[in-house]
Formats: structure tokens, C-alpha cells, sequence
């Protein structure tokens, strides 16, 4: 029997649902402690949580947050329309497949409205809220440290496109006003989920394609001629998080980049560019030539054209002898030279091989 896909996506009403009694009759409503609990739980799984409640929106929205329980919804609609209307509405801002969603309500009404209209998405009973948490679907197999600051991360996205929609002036002025900052550290075995996960989930911004297992990584970790790298992102409105990895060979005259992948969401920042050019200075600084693997899909061509805007061609060179290339993959060649570091972000990394962080300036 095929499993049904992890919950990303719990839409709550809120009428003797999240909280006992109804807003309008009883005013002061509550939150029980074991629903609360649910409410923490999912959100530390990393499980995001939405509301669809036919209310008026303030006096609602004003009582979640004198309960201490509004900072947990990414997304509120709080009015008298449709709930299957709602619920499209929060998948679709959040780019979730209706299949990774569910909802929650007292009424058999409102469900039957929500299943008949969208038949993916599973409905839940109000009294069924207290055993989620002991659900598969809403227990993932892993939870990353990304994972339990998802919520966060799809706030601060949201605060993000606001002030882009109201920024006037160019994409570079606009850049430097988020106050970015890329961190490239060496990746630890905590990180080796959510590497794998980059590697498995990321097509476009991925030069192979390939992916690498847990295991394949954690055999890497601490080897005196393979660097793993980790890329994190964050602004003033909070984190990106884990958006991409590199995994270099490193040859006595060529560091080999065996895998290059970046997150889609951090595209528009020129995260992939950047890396390149971090990676380009740092091995002109040692004299070594830099080579890639690359391999096409039929969804990696942006990946490409990064590596030839960043110098990389077909051209043939001695160093490159010193490894075997897989059947299908090309290899890319670059001798690099010194790069002046962006204007747009600061980027912290160490000397490849270990040491701590500094500034690329």
C-alpha cells in the first residue's frame, strides 16, 4: 500500500475547533493546553499551520495573538466565504500540491464543502486535533534543523516580497537593502539530511543531477582531498536557511567540482554566481585550476549557462588528466584568477581545508 504523502500544510478553523466556544457568542474563548500542544508539536516538525475560520478578521486575529498562538499561522483567512476557497488560496501562496495539504474542522459541513471541491486534500474532525501528533502523515521521517524553523523562513519570505513590491529603485539597490550575508562552512554530520535533500530535491540550479546518499556524504566528511560544503543565507528579515552544497575533490594542480547545487528560492539573489566566484578567487589565491563536472537534464540549463557566465569552458588541459570523467558527464575548465567580492551580499567562509570563517573582502 503506497504511503500518503507527509502533511506540509494544516489549515485550523477556529470555532470550537482550535478553541473551545465560538468568538461572537462567547467573547473570551480558549485554547486547550493539549491542543496548544499540538499547535508547538507540528510547528517544531516543521509541519506549517494556516487558519480558515468564517469570522471577522480582527477580533479573531486580535485573540490569537492574546493567546500567544498567532506567530505559528503563515497564513490567515478569516471572512465569510467558501473554506475550499481558502484553503486553495494558502496552497497556492505557499506552492504546496494540494495532496500536502489538510484541514480541520468541527463542522461536517464545511469538510464535505472542502473534500467535494478539493478531494486531495485530507479533512480532519475538530475532535480528532489532540491525535495528530501521533499520525504518520503528520510525522516526518526526519526533522532538520531547516525544518524547525520552516515557519520562520515562510514569514520572513512573505515579509520579503512586501518590502520588494514596495522598494522603488534598481534590483542591485534592492539587494543591498535586504542586508544579505552567505555563510560557507564545512558541512558537519547534522547537516548531511538536508545536503542529501538539496542534492535529491534540486534540479535546476544542480550541474549533475546526481544524487548523493547520506552515507555517500558522511564517507566525505573529514577527508584530507574531499571538501563538503554547506551555503546558508539569511537577511534582515530572517532566514533562507540551508540553500545549497559543493562537493570538491581537491587534486594537487585542479580542485574537481564534483557537485554544485542551489536552491530555485535564492536564484533571484545571485546566490549560484556569487559561489562561483567565491570558489574562483579562493583557488586562484592557492595557483590551483578549477574543473566541473557537468551534466544535462532536461531541467539544469540555467546551471550551465552560470558556469560558462563565470568563465568555465571546453578547453583542454593538461591538469585535467589527473581523474576519469563518468560516461555523459562533460567536464568544464577554468584557470581561474582574483574576483572582487559582491556588492550585493556579504559572504563569511573559511580557507578551504578548515579554519574558521572570515569575510570575503
Amino acid at each position: 500500500m503506497t504511503q500518503e504523502p507527509i502533511v506540509k500544510c494544516l489549515v485550523w478553523d477556529l470555532d470550537n475547533t482550535l478553541w473551545n466556544g465560538t468568538l461572537v457568542e462567547d467573547g473570551q474563548v480558549e485554547v486547550d493546553d493539549a491542543v496548544r500542544a499540538v499547535v508547538e508539536g507540528l510547528d517544531a516538525r516543521g509541519v506549517l499551520q494556516a487558519v480558515s475560520s468564517r469570522n471577522d478578521h480582527e477580533p479573531a486575529w486580535a485573540r490569537l495573538e492574546e493567546l500567544g498562538l498567532a506567530e505559528y499561522f503563515v497564513a490567515a483567512h478569516i471572512d465569510w466565504g467558501p473554506k475550499s476557497d481558502s484553503v486553495r488560496k494558502i496552497a497556492e501562496r505557499l506552492d504546496f500540491a494540494l495532496t500536502t495539504m489538510a484541514f480541520i474542522d468541527d463542522q461536517p459541513a464545511e469538510r464535505a464543502e472542502v473534500a467535494h471541491h478539493l478531494p486531495d486534500v485530507r479533512c480532519y474532525r475538530a475532535d480528532q486535533a489532540r491525535d495528530l501528533l501521533d499520525r504518520p502523515e503528520f510525522s516526518p521521517p526526519t526533522v532538520t534543523a531547516d525544518a524547525r524553523r520552516r515557519r520562520q523562513m515562510y514569514q520572513a519570505a512573505a515579509e520579503r516580497e512586501e518590502h520588494r513590491e514596495r522598494f522603488d529603485g534598481a534590483d542591485e539597490d534592492f539587494l543591498r537593502s535586504l542586508q544579505i550575508e552567505m555563510h560557507i562552512t564545512e558541512a558537519r554530520a547534522e547537516d548531511l539530511t538536508r545536503v542529501e535533500e538539496l542534492t535529491r530535491r534540486t534540479s535546476q540550479m544542480n550541474a549533475t543531477g546526481v544524487h548523493y546518499s547520506h552515507e555517500a556524504l558522511h564517507s566525505l566528511l573529514g577527508a584530507q582531498d574531499y571538501d563538503v560544503l554547506v551555503i546558508s543565507m539569511a537577511d534582515r528579515f530572517g532566514p533562507h536557511g540551508a540553500v545549497g552544497v559543493v562537493l570538491i575533490e581537491k587534486l594537487p594542480q585542479v580542485w574537481r567540482i564534483k557537485l554544485l547545487a542551489t536552491s530555485c528560492r535564492v536564484v533571484s539573489f545571485g546566490a549560484g554566481t556569487i559561489l562561483l566566484r567565491w570558489l574562483t578567487d579562493t583557488a586562484a589565491r592557492t595557483g590551483a585550476h578549477l574543473a566541473a563536472d557537468f551534466r544535462r537534464t532536461d531541467r539544469n540549463r540555467i546551471m550551465e549557462v552560470a558556469y560558462r557566465f563565470a568563465g568555465f569552458g571546453s578547453t583542454q588541459c593538461a591538469c585535467l588528466a589527473a581523474f576519469t570523467v563518468p560516461e555523459g558527464t562533460d567536464c568544464l575548465h577554468l584557470e581561474p584568477t582574483r574576483q572582487e567580492p559582491p556588492t550585493t551580499m556579504r559572504v563569511f567562509a573559511p580557507a578551504l581545508g578548515g579554519g574558521a570563517a572570515v569575510e570575503w573582502v
